[in-house]
């Protein structure tokens, strides 16, 4: 076990908001073991950043672990050579190239057809109205299980997150997750002889074209649906939300002095969807005046690292304006996110300038108030809000 200092949480409170207890590990013990996660913490910024492109000590080769077990070996939970052929394989399905020419336009479709069916409505929880419906979607054809139901994919994509981040070993979450695979599992087989006779810009496409082994191929196809309908989902409604509860910013942006893709990015580093990022260490190493163990398992917070003080004028406050190139949102090292491109074109280039175009006088509905979880994967609950043509 590694000899960081020790630094109990409450488990609960943390879920809620972990802000509070990060800070104090970054002013106290910015590598700290928490034996309530049963992982030596890493809360710096520039100590994750390091830290996680040495992949010879920080490892995400992790057999044992939840995403392995549950999921199966996909290309995050692989290092070197091993990870970068099967990214290199699914590169050309998230390629800027393909976003750009592909899957914005797609984006841009489904958008309009969500957004026409919900404006004669007038009030609606856009986290299931709008963010949930686009989100799966867009993925739908992202990844070419176009013959899945929306709801399926977000479903399946809750239940794998819920399922990785399960260290307490709730047996409930485990069945969920077991559920969600299979059913991943019979969408996949479903879709390959189609694919086999019409190939296209997905990544169950380019995939089989590039010859991945079954084995790697369903692996990976679910780590772009944990990841991808989650993410692009809580950033389109907290995005939404952040503006609306910062009024100033919004008519900032409206007003075209400052760019959609500004305020995808401060959004990124203020609330991280991806909060954290679990390593194996993988040799005896010493940093930052600990001492770490072969098998020790760390955390690095991306969270925290967002909020850092040393790197952040007031870290807390939403700033569109803000400086962001040193936010790690979506990693800082080989593993940095592969859905990356796609992600700022839906949020950026086609969700909130739609959303914002076509819902006159959105304003939050104050009758119901908007709920936030999570820690390791952290977003809105709800986003209950009205627009101009509500009836009371």
């Amino acid at each position: 076990m590694s000899t960081a200092p020790r630094f109990d949480i409450d488990v609960k409170t943390f879920w809620a908001d972990p802000y509070p207890d990060l800070a104090m590990m970054r002013k106290t013990a910015p590598i700290a073991y928490v034996p309530q996660l049963g992982s030596t913490v890493f809360t710096r910024r520039d100590d994750i950043f390091v830290s996680e492109k040495r992949i010879d000590v920080f490892s995400s080769h992790q057999p044992a672990g939840l995403m392995n077990t549950l999921m199966g070996h996909n290309m995050m939970r692989k290092d070197g050579d091993a990870h970068m052929s099967e990214r290199t394989a699914m590169f050309p399905a998230v390629s800027p190239r393909t976003v750009r020419d592909t899957w914005r336009r797609q984006f841009q479709i489904h958008a309009d057809r969500i957004l026409e069916q919900l404006v004669p409505a007038g009030r609606a929880d856009l986290c299931k109205a709008f963010a949930l419906p686009l989100s799966a979607e867009c993925l739908k054809d992202i990844t070419g299980l176009t013959n899945m139901r929306y709801a399926d994919m977000d479903a399946w994509s809750q239940a794998m997150i819920e399922g990785i981040a399960n260290y307490t070993g709730n047996k409930d979450v485990e069945a969920r997750c077991h559920a969600a695979t299979a059913g991943i599992d019979a969408a996949i087989d479903d879709m390959i002889p189609v694919l086999a006779k019409h190939p296209n810009s997905s990544i169950l496409s380019a995939l089989l074209a590039a010859g991945q082994p079954m084995e790697s191929v369903r692996a990976n196809v679910k780590l772009a649906i944990s990841g991808g309908q989650n993410e692009p989902r809580d950033a389109i409604a907290g995005t939404i939300w952040a503006l609306l509860t910062h009024p100033e910013q919004l008519a900032r942006v409206t007003a075209g002095k400052a760019k959609w893709i500004d305020v995808f990015e401060e959004y990124a580093r203020w609330i991280s969807p991806i909060g954290m990022s679990p390593r194996r260490v993988a040799k005896p190493w010493s940093f930052g005046g600990v001492d770490f163990e072969p098998e020790d398992r760390v955390f690095l917070m991306f969270g925290s690292a967002n909020r850092d003080e040393a790197c952040f004028d007031e870290p807390d406050n939403f700033d569109i304006t803000r400086d962001t190139a040193k936010s790690i949102a979506f990693g800082a090292g080989p593993h940095y996110c592969a859905g990356a491109f796609a992600s700022r074109a839906m949020v950026a280039d086609v969700a909130l300038p739609s959303i914002f175009a076509r819902l006159r006088g959105l304003r939050l509905d104050r009758s119901e108030p908007v709920r936030i979880g999570g820690w390791a994967f952290r977003g809105l609950l709800n986003l209950p809000v009205r627009w101009d043509g509500d009836q009371p």
